[in-house]
């Protein structure tokens, strides 16, 4: 009999159907990262379901009957995969579930932003559009992303879907090649050409050694004052003290980002000071549409079954 582990089952709010093979499953609705606790929850499994949770070698090497872990997302940035590799523990993640739902939220934030609906929403709760002399009131600029370029840095399911979105407003569409690349793919354009030319540049690259600050300072200073970034990938890949430095010299013109270095993020985030202008964040939702959920529960035990069915073969 398996023995099946779900850590932070609240982080998924879909129902999950239960596998066909002969198993027991244990629920934890809350995240535990002490790696003791760690450990008596999992010293028995054969199966961990995880999201978020690290499980780094001092975990894993605890946990002799392991055999599977199931992700409950597409970034595998915090399991130790070449300990994984190493003890034959396979790691599957899902990947494309989100294609509706990011670009989604990647065009939300750059609306929002291009036509400053805070700003907006803000002067009409003061009052101002009561006093205004005139029909409208005109206290912000407007930019229409119609016309405009958009930037993609990370060319995968979300990257192609975000594509498909700008094209149909009407944006030219700039495929970054990968960061330093000493030549530049059919169909792609240099990293830093994108940086200068896009109106909205959008971040769609899993988190490591290679993408981590991707986006820093240096880079920053390429892009048009007027440009927003967008990053619903993950943290770590901008260098958040260098964006909120950019956003406050008006360096760029803002930023919308669903990710933070730490989740949930703690005091001192230099993205999160409520002087920092044009600047939205939202908490880790892009992926969370209702519909991605359900097809990711269902993909979560696609994956599981399927493990399990390649066993007995």
């Amino acid at each position: 009999m398996e023995k099946i582990v779900f850590l932070e089952r609240h982080t998924l709010r879909a129902p999950l159907r239960d596998p066909s093979f002969e198993h027991t499953m244990r629920y934890y609705a809350d995240a535990e990262k002490r790696p003791e606790e760690l450990v008596e929850r999992l010293k028995e499994a054969t199966v961990v379901i995880v999201n978020k949770t690290p499980l780094r070698a001092d975990v894993l090497g605890r946990l002799p009957k392991l055999k599977l872990i199931a992700v409950v997302a597409t970034g595998t940035d915090n399991i130790d995969l070449e300990f994984c590799r190493a003890r034959g523990i396979e790691v599957r993640n899902v990947r494309g579930y989100a294609a509706e739902t990011v670009p989604e939220h990647v065009f939300m934030l750059a609306l929002a932003l291009s036509r400053n609906l805070l700003g907006y929403r803000e002067d009409v709760r003061a009052g101002l559009w009561h006093r205004s002399e005139q029909f409208c009131l005109q206290t912000h600029w407007i930019s229409d992303l119609h016309g405009g370029t958009l930037g993609i840095v990370g060319y995968g399911t979300l990257g192609r879907g975000v594509e498909r979105l700008a094209r149909a407003f009407g944006m030219e569409v700039l495929i970054s090649e990968h960061k330093g690349a000493t030549s530049v793919r059919e169909g792609r354009t240099a990293f830093e050409e994108v940086l200068r030319r896009a109106d909205v540049l959008t971040l769609h690259v899993p988190l490591n050694e290679e993408t981590r600050y991707l986006i820093g300072h240096e880079e920053l200073a390429l892009m048009k004052r007027t440009a927003l970034l967008i990053n619903c990938a993950r943290g770590g890949v901008v260098d958040e003290w260098a964006l909120a430095g950019a956003l406050r010299k008006k360096r760029i013109g803002g930023a919308g980002v669903d990710v933070l270095s730490t989740e949930p993020p703690g005091l001192g985030n230099p993205l999160l000071d409520h002087d920092l202008p044009n600047i939205i964040v939202t908490p880790h939702v892009a992926w969370a549409g209702h519909r991605a959920q359900q097809e990711l529960a269902d993909r979560l035990m696609d994956n599981i079954e399927d493990f399990f069915k390649r066993a007995e073969d």
